[in-house]
């Protein structure tokens, strides 16, 4: 596609106010004109995080309106004039974890972009984006797993979950996850935890099973649940035990008293994906391990559905995260 060929406005998701999932709107908006640092994507593929959810519902403050979305999968249409060093050419897939990601065109930072391999599905490369790095991420930097250690991943049926319970392994650590149904239970079994546990179960019996499980505790609990979770992981973590907070499906943690670490001397870790990425340097480093081990572990990325690229196709998919019904990554189709 020549630049004569790029349209001047395109479809995307807006949100205009905070609401449920009907307040995702499908509007006519210019195509984006690229600045100096930036690179203009044909998106073909993105995907919907809780990120998408905690933004709509005010969680996380966003000066509005704003176009949704932060997995971005497709052509690149453009190189910048002001980042030295760019060196993925014109017409490559490439993947970026950036936001506005919900339509047609996206421009983006250039030092944010990644080649996507040939030998990678476009579909496995959404994954590669917030799922993908927010895995890798927790498991080198917010407590870095090393052999043998025990790591408690909860709502590991999730696409960061799966991603992460897949990391832990391949580093060579055992993996407790938890999971809310039993079907949930045997996909991350496939996806290789030593451990499932029910959190429908009743807690003390769950506490129990991972101490016995851990032999005193696990090194790390990874909790993307929040405020549901939140005092069982002082429970579980051992002497000196990390525990990393980095999402809040159930609602926020509440306000930490911190001397509720010193009896174990924990360490606590409150990470967000654009923070660990802050710089190019530190994206670059995460994507190329990321793509590395994609295919040498090899990582396999479950689907739970693919939707389409209308507001109700966003608002469905909304729908089904909030309900905890889904497993893996929820993908939009943009264009092929």
């Amino acid at each position: 596609m020549s630049s004569t060929d790029i349209p001047k406005t395109q479809k995307a998701i807006q949100v205009d106010e905070v609401g449920g999932p009907e307040v995702n709107i499908l509007r006519d908006i210019p195509v984006p004109t690229p600045k100096a640092h930036e690179v203009l994507i044909k998106v073909q593929w993105t995907g919907l995080n809780y990120f998408d959810i905690y933004q709509r519902t005010g969680v996380y403050n966003r000066e509005k309106p704003y176009t949704a979305g932060f997995d971005v999968v497709g052509t690149l249409l453009t190189t910048p004039s002001g980042f030295p060093g760019f060196t993925i050419p014109v017409g490559s897939t490439v993947f970026s974890p950036s936001g506005s990601a919900w339509a047609e065109y996206v421009a983006v930072p250039a030092s944010h972009v990644a080649l996507l391999p040939k030998g990678i599905d476009k579909r496995d490369g959404v994954s590669l984006n917030v799922v993908g790095l927010t895995a890798l991420t927790l498991a080198r930097e917010c407590y870095a797993v090393k052999k043998g250690d025990w790591v408690l991943v909860r709502a590991a049926a999730g696409g960061v979950g799966l991603v992460l319970t897949q990391i832990v392994k391949y580093l060579g650590g055992h993996v407790i996850g938890t999971v809310s149904t039993p079907e949930k239970a045997e996909v991350v079994k496939k996806y290789g935890a030593d451990l499932v546990l029910l959190s429908t179960d009743p807690a003390e019996e769950n506490v129990k099973k991972i101490l016995e499980a851990s032999g005193g505790g696990v090194h790390v609990s990874y909790d993307g649940v929040g405020a549901a979770t939140w005092d069982e992981n002082f429970e579980v973590v051992r002497r000196k035990g990390t525990i990393v907070s980095y999402g809040n499906a159930s609602g926020t943690p509440p306000d930490l008293a911190i001397n509720r670490l010193m009896p174990k001397i924990l360490k606590l870790v409150r990470p967000t994906l654009p923070s660990m990425i802050a710089t190019p340097e530190e994206f670059k480093q995460y994507a190329d391990e990321l793509v590395d081990i994609t295919q040498k572990a090899p990582l396999k990325f479950e689907v739970h559905k693919e939707y389409p690229f209308t507001a109700e196709g966003i608002i469905q998919a909304e729908k089904d995260i909030a309900g905890r019904g889904t497993t893996g990554k929820l993908l939009i189709h943009v264009s092929d």
